[in-house]
């Protein structure tokens, strides 16, 4: 069954006007409606009314259970600190006894907190609990509510066994029996679903801050046996450049979504982190879970409907004025050449860190409000330099903006334009043999009507 239908230097970047956030954009900065730069990572989202709520810990705060909420997932309030305490790694939700509760790891122990309101404020009970009935310690963690109501705490404990042991349905829950013990390999980033009658969990491997391929496993019983292994993405993507920390079902009156919810790490887990969602393809019979990787896309919160593919005023690098080495160029020397897989068919290519490309007479909202702009270029060596642009004269990194820079043939980036602008495209290198490879730039958010396609 498929399930989908068709840092802080940053703030120099980031206006005081802000417009509405249109689209989910894997790897790129995302905002909050104040503007800021939100700061929810290893966490997880949960609708227990008409609401989301995202909790994650905020790097910023040391490491501290944060909440934001939503309603149409795009645009999220900072709701801020649910308890000062620090360290608390990969905070969960989880409604337990009739109240609100967040477990999270301390020190390699579940450390619980609980409320009477989804925001709080949180109240720590207890001391930390180790994993039943041995007293492992553990990683990374995630919760799971079956089908039957029955909660469950899913974590990478010693010995390189995943474990699954209930959690109990009353105020100040615990952690309870264990109800499987997996030695799956050395996994972490547990994240544990159910569509019909399959259970899947979704594991990354132990790299540290580094991406590698995720696994998905699947069984009908908690208790197993538990199959699979298969990647949730091309093995060379590196499951997108992230590492999974949960599984939110959007339950729709027309279907039902899952998100893959994936951190972007930096190469430290800093605050410069973002975020990588996206829609998964789930067939029960094949027992697989697949991301759907899109550079734009949303779901519904009230059909489940997925909408993806927008298309706006477009900008071929050909026609643009090119310098440097591509501007010594033309058709007979392949600077500009054939490209199969572009729009126009063509791309200017050999953009080194003598090479400029400026795209005249941008059109832009020109009111101060944020939009997208679609960088269409590919590189020949994905850590072998970094691309800019220059919005009017104002350098940006690429890669600051968007951690899908040099890795994917579509980056998007949120910037604010002037009525008309002048928009250069350059990398910069000491690997003489880096270049980049440029189709062309779309902008996006009132240029042209957007084009939604339903898949």
């Amino acid at each position: 069954m498929i399930i989908l239908s068709a840092a802080l230097a940053l703030s120099a970047l980031i206006l005081p006007t802000l417009a509405a956030t249109s689209w989910i954009v894997p790897g790129a900065v995302w905002l909050d409606t104040s503007g800021n730069k939100i700061d929810a990572h290893g966490g997880m989202i949960i609708k227990p009314g008409s609401v989301w709520y995202w909790i994650g810990y905020s790097v910023n705060d040391g490491i501290t259970p944060v909440i934001y909420s939503s309603e149409d997932l795009l645009n999220w309030d900072n709701r801020g600190i649910a308890n000062s305490i620090k360290q608390m790694w990969r905070p969960k939700l989880i409604i337990a006894g009739g109240r609100f509760n967040i477990f999270g790891q301390v020190n390699r122990l579940t450390q619980g907190m609980t409320a009477t309101a989804i925001t709080g404020p949180y109240t720590l009970y207890g001391s930390g609990m180790s994993i039943p009935p041995d007293a492992l310690t553990y990683s990374d963690c995630g919760p799971f509510v079956d089908t039957d109501g029955q909660i469950y705490w899913i974590t990478s404990a010693d010995h390189n066994t995943l474990s699954i042991n209930h959690v109990t349905n009353t105020s100040n829950p615990t952690l309870s029996t264990r109800v499987a013990s997996l030695a799956l390999g050395a996994f972490e980033g547990p994240a544990l679903f159910k569509v019909g009658s399959i259970y899947f969990l979704i594991v990354s491997s132990k790299t540290g801050w580094r991406p590698n391929p995720d696994k998905v496993f699947w069984a009908t019983s908690l208790a197993g046996p538990w199959s699979g292994g298969t990647d949730v993405a091309p093995e060379g993507n590196n499951t997108y450049n992230s590492q999974s920390t949960y599984v939110a079902p959007v339950i729709g009156s027309s279907q039902t979504t899952y998100i893959f919810m994936g951190d972007a790490w930096d190469s430290t887990g800093s605050a410069a982190s973002n975020y990588m969602w996206a829609p998964l393809s789930v067939s029960t019979s094949a027992h697989t879970a697949t991301i759907q990787y899109f550079p734009f896309w949303k779901v519904n919160p009230t059909t489940g409907v997925v909408t993806t593919s927008s298309t706006g005023k477009r900008y071929e690098a050909e026609d643009a004025e090119m310098a440097g080495r591509a501007g010594k160029s033309n058709l007979s020397l392949g600077i500009v050449t054939d490209c199969s897989s572009c729009v126009s068919k063509r791309a200017v290519h050999r953009v080194d860190d003598g090479s400029t490309v400026t795209f005249a007479g941008v059109e832009g909202l020109g009111n101060g409000e944020r939009q997208w702009v679609a960088l269409h270029y590919t590189v020949n060596n994905a850590t072998g330099g970094d691309a800019y642009v220059y919005v009017n004269d104002e350098k940006m990194n690429v890669r600051d903006l968007n951690v899908r820079a040099g890795l994917h043939h579509v980056v998007p980036i949120s910037v604010v334009l002037q009525k008309s602008n002048n928009i250069t495209f350059a990398v910069h290198t000491s690997d003489p043999h880096f270049e980049a490879h440029l189709d062309g730039i779309e902008v996006l958010d009132g240029t042209e009507e957007e084009i939604e396609v339903k898949l």
